[in-house]
């Protein structure tokens, strides 16, 4: 009995190790070149074990081997390609967006994972078309008042600050972000001031249990249909109930049709009324269709709030903690925000928020060196053949593009760890390949809300900028890393700085 035993276990060991390895020669098979390996973790070890950023990962990869286009890698069990080449970056995102169209983030589409970010196929295509018109210009400029009015409370908060203060830069921008988002898009007035505002405290954990990873995703995201099962986790009760109860009483404070406020809700409304919302596009000769059922309505709803405050409140973190290490490129902003203020009376309108130059060209290098979003993700819908190559990408195989890879890249920016705006002058940038610089993706599925990121983040600068300067105090970091257990990317500490009143 003991040796039948013995030799069932033995069995049964074999064959999980030859299922946990048997693609490990997928690429070699392909001529693929790519790091080796590792049992079970493939590729990404440090990430399973929270011990990097995947975004660090992917770059290290990208720049072990220089000379591919193409990297062939394990995430987890899971045959992966990373793609190098700025021309086949371009026919994926952009060219041939149709072939690649979908994430396969492997969420359950039920409750709050129907979001615009996470779903595929045509419900993507659809919700994508419906929201788009949410950030027109016209549309930015009635939100202009309400994000105007959250950073004006901001720093009347912070007026009782002196030059030995102290501050989390990162509670800060949270506040401000999120306070600007619940305004622009639910009609929520969160006051930032309070320590026991109840949404804000909510929403603080929020972004703690969505975007810290947990322990035990990443294996089973190597299982297909694993992480639909495991929706509860991903998506906490308390995160979903919040969102279902936000919109119920949106909907019933408008009484169940728009309002003039022509914020997220109101196109929410207007949709609801129709029960079906149909796509401008026929597949197959067939009229395209989603049901709005109230998991969609909540998990737009979702999407919208954690995309837009965590986004913006970690691009503005970084960049103040570029100022305090660049003084020279502090004060050239300054004194472009003082013209600029002293040009419109003081009178901050969305054109002069838009005509600032130099303001554009910091935020665009501060997410050439701090890309959020990274790596970004697509999946072959069918095999495509790679314009150039022999390469075959096959249907369902994921693809993966290192932004901080690109960004870091020598080729496009000459010695990349120095903060230097004037990368962005028309001259420098002019030559420079149209997916050498991509921090809210490219293509038909970049970030929808590329453009409010932009006014919220600038509003905030103009604002502060034309009170404040930022220093670095004994507790501000001396260098700061991805935090290895944060989704999207974030510093690994807290980011103190002092913030000092130019005017009293």
């Amino acid at each position: 009995m003991i040796m039948y035993l013995s030799l069932a276990l033995i069995t049964v060991a074999y064959v999980v190790y030859w299922i946990l390895t048997k693609h490990y020669d997928y690429w070699k098979k392909r001529n693929i070149v790519g790091p080796e390996p590792k049992f079970i973790f493939g590729n990404t070890k440090e990430l399973a074990l929270q011990k990097k950023f995947i975004g660090t990962i992917m770059k290290d990869i990208y720049n072990q081997f220089p000379d591919e286009k193409v990297v062939g890698i394990y995430r987890m069990i899971r045959p992966c390609l990373l793609i190098r080449d700025l021309d086949i970056v371009k026919n994926i995102m952009i060219k041939d967006f149709d072939m690649f169209m979908n994430r396969d983030s492997g969420l359950s589409e039920d409750g709050l994972g129907a979001n615009l970010f996470s779903t595929d196929g045509n419900t993507w295509r659809i919700l994508r078309t419906k929201f788009t018109p949410l950030f027109t210009s016209g549309k930015l400029k009635n939100m202009f008042p309400l994000i105007s009015e959250r950073a004006d409370r901001l720093f009347e908060s912070l007026d009782n600050v002196n030059e030995n203060s102290e501050q989390d830069i990162q509670l800060i921008t949270k506040q401000y972000t999120l306070s600007s988002i619940a305004a622009c898009a639910f009609g929520l007035d969160i006051d930032i001031r309070s320590s026991d505002e109840p949404t804000l405290n909510l929403l603080h954990r929020m972004d703690k249990q969505v975007f810290e990873g947990k322990y035990g995703i990443e294996f089973f995201m190597a299982i297909p249909g694993m992480l639909k099962a495991l929706n509860s986790v991903v998506f906490p009760a308390e995160i979903t109930k919040f969102f279902y109860d936000l919109v119920k009483t949106v909907f019933t404070q408008r009484n169940g049709v728009p309002s003039n406020r022509k914020d997220f809700m109101d196109l929410i409304l207007e949709m609801k009324q129709q029960k079906v919302i149909r796509g401008n596009k026929l597949v197959d000769d067939e009229e395209i269709s989603v049901e709005l059922t109230d998991d969609i309505i909540a998990a737009q709803a979702f999407v919208f709030y954690v995309a837009g405050f965590e986004t913006s409140s970690a691009t503005l973190s970084f960049l103040l903690y570029e100022l305090t290490k660049n003084p020279e490129i502090q004060e050239k902003l300054i004194n472009e925000v003082d013209e600029a203020l002293e040009k419109c009376g003081g009178n901050v309108t969305y054109d002069v928020l838009m005509d600032l130059p130099y303001l554009t060209k910091v935020i665009d290098e501060t997410l050439r060196k701090y890309p959020i979003v990274d790596p970004l993700q697509r999946c072959a819908v069918e095999d495509y053949k790679v314009p150039g190559t022999d390469l075959t990408i096959k249907k369902g195989e994921m693809v993966f593009v290192s932004v901080s890879g690109i960004h870091y890249d020598e080729k496009y920016y000459p010695n990349p760890e120095k903060f230097d705006p004037e990368r962005f002058s028309t001259e420098n940038s002019r030559d420079r390949h149209s997916c050498a610089y991509i921090p809210f993706g490219t293509g038909p599925r970049n970030c929808i809300g590329m453009r409010f990121a932009k006014v919220q983040s600038r509003m905030f600068m103009v604002k502060l900028l034309s009170q404040f300067r930022v220093e670095a105090s004994e507790k501000t970091p001396k260098n700061i890393k991805a935090d290895p257990k944060r989704v999207v990317l974030g510093p690994d500490q807290r980011v103190i700085l002092k913030i000092i009143p130019r005017h009293k």
